[in-house]
């Protein structure tokens, strides 16, 4: 029996997406009952919190809806008696994510949100928070199901149901929508007509289409979208860049890529990328903090009581409303068809039974029932793919136990991130950096820092400046 007067408690509510997830809980007003809409942030987060709560309220009220929308920085008492639990929180802000991309960079070695060095420290910083967010809803809310889009989202998905015990997880991405309207568009078939398979992990999945006939479609999209005569610019995804995959290897794959792909298939140009952005002061973060800025100049127009159209530029569009989906589907057992991340149970026969994987299902009251996949077609995919979960499995660990060999093993099976010296490096470095929020990792920063003057006085500086040529270590 469904129940009629929802609360839904958004944890990381100052977020900048947040109008998004107002305006998809609006479109759905018919299908879900909502009493209470709670948005929650930290300390630090409070000014940003305020302002885009009072943004939310105008827009339930210019919708005509009578919803309670309360903000708070006490996440426990928020918690209490929720239905769904939302997460897109950021530990450390835009500026532990300046620090996740300029340090690899410095060295001339891919700096990225949830790829390589950074990705792995944003899973160190991130894990044990949710963990702790899990323990609060295990006293408050129950029955409550966990939708979380907080980035890795592969990762950190997996620490709530393996390690937090939380089986009623959903974790989500936005990437496969921007897939499936780019195959949609390419095949000139509205997308209802087209069925997609997608199978892997988060940012890390392959997929296959077919259209209402039963004909494959995936061969003939690597032509269009990969060819040797495309010209055209086919990354939908505005947040990396826009690098030309080789035809020749995606057609032996067999199946189409996800975006993120480029940083493994042509490492080398999407590197080169990152180093001349980090040079010109220009990486993804210092972008994405100047578009928060001007978001967040909008949201003080006390006129505004809509989505602005510029919230598309800033990189996540759609996770919000697709958290929407999944909490109508949930809510009212609509079995809609969507990728998520969730558990494997024989899914992909080439991952462990019970890791998370990102693959397409359909989301029903009970959860998500994913479609079987089996095994991936080739080597080359099989062979990847289980590095890659197993690094994941080891960030994991390392995050929950403050494992400092556990940490150093991850960012050697990285593919991202050159072995040995190297690799000790950059992570030793980082975890410096990060210092205020990984906790875990407590005896061995203080021991960089007695033992390693040199790591402490390079972050120092290279922090304090914009200017990569003070710091001098850049590899081109």
């Amino acid at each position: 029996m469904t129940k009629e007067a929802l609360k839904i408690v958004t944890i990381g509510g100052g977020s900048s997406y947040t109008p998004e997830l107002i305006e998809g809980y609006i479109k759905r007003k018919d299908q879900l009952p909502i009493k209470d809409i709670v948005l929650v942030d930290i300390e630090e987060g409070k000014e940003k919190l305020e302002i885009v709560g009072e943004m939310a309220k105008r827009m339930v009220k210019a919708a005509g809806l009578d919803w309670n929308v309360e903000l708070t920085l006490d996440r426990k008492t928020a918690l209490k008696g929720a239905d769904f639990v939302t997460t897109q929180f950021r530990v450390g802000l835009l500026d532990a994510r300046v620090k996740d991309e300029r340090i690899p960079l410095s060295h001339g070695v891919l700096g990225q949100e949830t790829n390589g060095a950074g990705g792995m420290l944003k899973a160190f910083r991130t894990i044990p928070v949710i963990l702790d967010i899990i323990e609060d809803m295990k006293e408050q809310c129950p029955d409550a199901w966990l939708v979380n889009f907080t980035n890795p989202a592969g990762m950190v998905t997996e620490a709530a149901i393996k390690v937090g015990g939380w089986e009623r997880t959903v974790g989500l991405c936005n990437v496969p929508i921007g897939h499936c309207s780019s195959a949609s568009e390419k095949l000139g078939i509205p997308e209802n007509e087209l069925f997609f398979k997608f199978a892997g992990i988060n940012h890390f999945h392959w997929h296959r289409v077919w259209d209402k006939t039963g004909k494959e479609r995936t061969a003939e999209l690597i032509d269009i979208l990969y060819g040797p005569d495309q010209n055209e610019d086919n990354n939908h995804l505005k947040n990396i860049h826009s690098a030309s995959f080789h035809y020749e290897q995606i057609k032996d794959l067999g199946m189409l890529p996800c975006g993120y792909h480029r940083y493994y298939y042509i490492e080398d140009e999407m590197l080169q990328h990152s180093i001349e952005e980090f040079e010109k002061g220009e990486t993804r973060a210092q972008v994405v903090k100047e578009t928060e800025r001007r978001l967040f100049e909008l949201y003080k127009d006390p006129a505004l009581d809509y989505k602005p159209e510029e919230l598309s530029q800033r990189g996540g569009t759609h996770y919000s409303d697709a958290a929407c989906e999944i909490i109508a589907s949930i809510q009212n057992d609509k079995r809609t068809e969507m990728v998520v991340s969730t558990q494997n149970n024989g899914t992909i026969t080439d991952l462990p039974y019970d890791s998370i994987v990102e693959v397409s299902g359909v989301v029903t009251a009970h959860g998500v029932e994913p479609y079987n996949w089996g095994a991936f077609p080739s080597g080359a995919a099989r062979g990847i793919i289980q590095n890659m979960k197993g690094m994941e499995e080891t960030v994991i660990r390392a995050a929950v136990e403050g494992n400092y060999g556990a940490a150093l093993q991850a960012f050697t099976v990285n593919p991202l991130v050159p072995g040995g010296t190297m690799a000790k490096t950059i992570l030793d470095e980082l975890l410096y950096a990060h210092k205020d929020h990984l906790p875990q990792f407590a005896d061995k920063i203080k021991e960089i820092e007695e033992t390693q003057p040199e790591t402490v006085a390079y972050v120092d500086e290279l922090m304090k400046s914009n200017n990569p040529a003070l710091v001098g270590n850049v590899e081109n």
